[in-house]
């Protein structure tokens, strides 16, 4: 009975199947790409015991599919895991120690916290700051007892608001237009530095005319080549004391505002925090940072001083380290010289050597800061000193050389200036260096001046070898002689020619030594001879009373601006005697044209040669060349010569550029 009963149930599926006719599911592919069965069968079926079957085996199909992949990603893991163990492929320590070196937070191991320490979400524990603070402690002891000293000692040397007068910025361009006394920058004219009021000028002829000193990283002592790619590795200052790391994340808030440009907003965080930690000295020299790109924004001098008064307030705060001091210092001497403010930067160079003497670097930038006020004597002092120490020292090497020729010790100059440049330290791959090298071996007779000109054309010092100007503006015409109606200044031309007499009467009419208007030459671009000149303009101004001595001469030029308001130039008498020889040189710009107007000129004897082209003058006629070439002359003649020089602006400079140049 039971096995009947059980029967009939078999038979009626048996009959429901053969009635009902099949339908296959339709084949469906789900979001992880595999085909899944879907039964399109009634409800009532699809509840079933046939249709739920073939449901569950199409889901376990696709279930064993998915396992089985895996399953095998999963084994290929564990023998690629097996085979770099096995294998040794990675060196486990070595990273697990590199990765110590992240430990932010103090527990060992480099972790998601440490990531959030590193990343500025979260602070680092106060205990770990102390303890760092500890370990450090004991050589900030030993340090700042020294430094607190020396700041004592020279405390009152430079006030603020008392600073020493500002020395004159507007120093003569040699006669000869050479660079050949000591220090003229070498810069182009982008790089011309002045302050935001334009209180400072750049000029050529002397030390005193550069505004700013590149302070870079030199060399300053002899050191085996694996010390040097050590130093390589720049050893980043420490600028914070032991309290200030307590304080770094809000000092690093500040930091960020300054560093993105939100000089305002920065000023005010570092003030609020100078309000809130008074003996902070990092608090205070990063307000100070802030005020000075403040001044750069606003192009304002008088909040650059307020830096500079913060600056000085920051080095002297008890506690300061001495890498912040150092840092201090030499942002408030750089800015110092940027208003032109010598003497100023001066003062605080000679505290910075007082604090670190071992540092050669800013032994080297205080010889430059004597150099800029003049005083080459002491300047002297600081490089011997320098290369006693560090006789190997490039930057001093170079400047020591560059002294030397000032003095006219000519022969003495040269190995300090071509083992300066050849050593290649920083600082010294400057267009000054090279042309001076250049000309002291041309003095000398040696023909490898050429080779240094070459290697300076090369560096992009100068335009080419024989065009060796230092204060430029690219793209302008170059060649060494010009016609006059290559300048397009016929009318200024015409107008010398036809009245050359009434300029040569006046000429010689104070000519007379006893008048004392003719003064000797004093750029040592002489070798031999008499060179006198009487100047009436320069840099685009009347030389003082000189026109009253020849009125007419002067009432022909007041009309023609190219001349009179040539900025980079003179207009002068110039007379040599017999026997005199000028060296090869070459002028300071490539900025004008050099006009001479024959006065008394001897039918023999007289010569100047720019470039490889030799010329005479004439009475009544004008020569004009560009004077940034090399040129050199020669009065071999039984009288004197007698010549009018008037100097223009090349033609191609617009009338903003002839506006905004700085005088020459």
């Amino acid at each position: 009975m039971e096995e009947t009963v059980l029967e009939e149930p078999i038979c009626e599926e048996a009959i429901l199947a053969e009635e009902i006719p099949e339908v296959k599911p339709a084949a469906m592919v789900n979001k992880n790409g595999v085909k899944a069965e879907a039964a399109t069968a009634s409800g009532g079926v699809a509840s079933g015991g046939v249709a739920s079957g073939g449901g569950g085996a199409a889901s376990g199909f696709s279930g064993t599919k998915i396992f089985t992949w895996f399953m095998v990603l999963a084994l290929l893991g564990v023998w690629s895991s097996v085979a770099v163990v096995w294998l040794d492929l990675v060196d486990y320590d070595n990273v697990i120690g590199k990765l110590s070196a992240y430990d932010a937070d103090g527990d060992g191991d480099f972790d998601v916290e440490d990531a959030k320490v590193l990343l500025g979400v979260k602070e680092r524990p106060v205990s770990l700051v102390q303890k760092e603070a500890k370990e450090e402690s004991a050589v900030e002891e030993q340090t700042e007892p020294i430094v607190k000293k020396v700041i004592q000692t020279t405390e009152g040397t430079e006030e603020e608001g008392q600073l020493p007068p500002n020395p004159s910025q507007e120093q003569q361009a040699p006669e000869g237009e050479s660079p050949d006394a000591v220090g003229t920058p070498a810069k182009s004219e982008d790089a011309t530095e002045e302050s935001f009021e334009g209180k400072l000028a750049v000029e050529a002829g002397s030390f005193e005319a550069e505004a700013a000193v590149q302070v870079e990283e030199r060399n300053a002592e002899d050191q085996p080549e694996d010390m040097l790619k050590y130093k390589a590795k720049k050893k980043k200052p420490k600028l914070l004391n032991t309290f200030e790391k307590t304080i770094k994340a809000e000092i690093d808030a500040a930091e960020k505002l300054r560093k993105k440009g939100k000089v305002e907003e920065a000023v005010r965080a570092f003030d609020t925090l100078v309000q809130q930690y008074p003996q902070s000295p990092r608090c205070r020299y990063g307000k100070a940072l802030a005020e000075d790109d403040l001044a750069e924004k606003m192009r304002s001098n008088d909040m650059l001083q307020k830096a500079l008064s913060t600056y000085k307030e920051a080095s002297e705060l008890p506690n300061a380290t001495p890498d912040l001091i150092k840092a201090t210092l030499k942002k408030r001497a750089e800015r110092q010289q940027f208003l032109g403010r010598m003497r100023g930067a001066l003062a605080t160079l000679e505290k910075l050597v007082q604090i670190f003497p071992e540092d050669m670097a800013l032994k080297n930038d205080l010889g430059v800061a004597h150099l800029l006020i003049g005083d080459n004597k002491s300047a002297k002092r600081v490089y011997e000193e320098v290369l006693a120490i560090a006789p190997s020292n490039g930057f001093a090497k170079v400047h020591y050389g560059f002294i030397l020729k000032s003095e006219n010790k000519i022969a003495e100059s040269i190995p300090f200036l071509r083992d300066g440049l050849e050593s290649g330290d920083p600082g010294t791959d400057d267009g000054r260096f090279y042309f001076h090298l250049g000309d002291a071996l041309q003095r000398m007779g040696d023909d490898s001046a050429y080779k240094w000109y070459e290697r300076g054309h090369q560096r992009g010092h100068f335009a080419s070898v024989w065009q060796r100007s230092l204060y430029n503006v690219d793209g302008l015409k170059a060649q060494p002689w010009w016609t006059p109606k290559d300048t397009g200044y016929m009318d200024l031309i015409k107008t010398l020619e036809r009245n050359w007499r009434t300029i040569r009467d006046e000429a010689l009419s104070v000519m007379d030594k006893t008048t004392g208007l003719f003064v000797p030459e004093e750029e040592n671009l002489r070798e031999k001879g008499e060179w006198g000149q009487f100047t009436l303009w320069q840099q685009g101004k009347k030389a003082g009373e000189a026109c009253h001595s020849v009125p007419k001469t002067c009432g022909l030029l007041e009309r023609y601006p190219e001349a009179t308001g040539c900025k980079r130039g003179q207009i002068k008498f110039s007379v040599m005697q017999p026997g005199t020889h000028v060296w090869p040189h070459t002028g300071p710009t490539n900025c004008r044209l050099r006009m001479h107007l024959g006065l008394v000129i001897p039918k023999t004897g007289c010569k100047i040669r720019c470039t490889n082209d030799t010329r005479a003058w004439e009475e009544g006629k004008v020569l004009i060349f560009d004077d940034s070439f090399e040129h050199e002359v020669w009065q071999d003649a039984d009288s004197y010569r007698l010549i009018f020089i008037v100097d223009v602006w090349h033609p191609e400079l617009t009338q903003y550029q002839r506006q905004t140049l700085s005088p020459i």
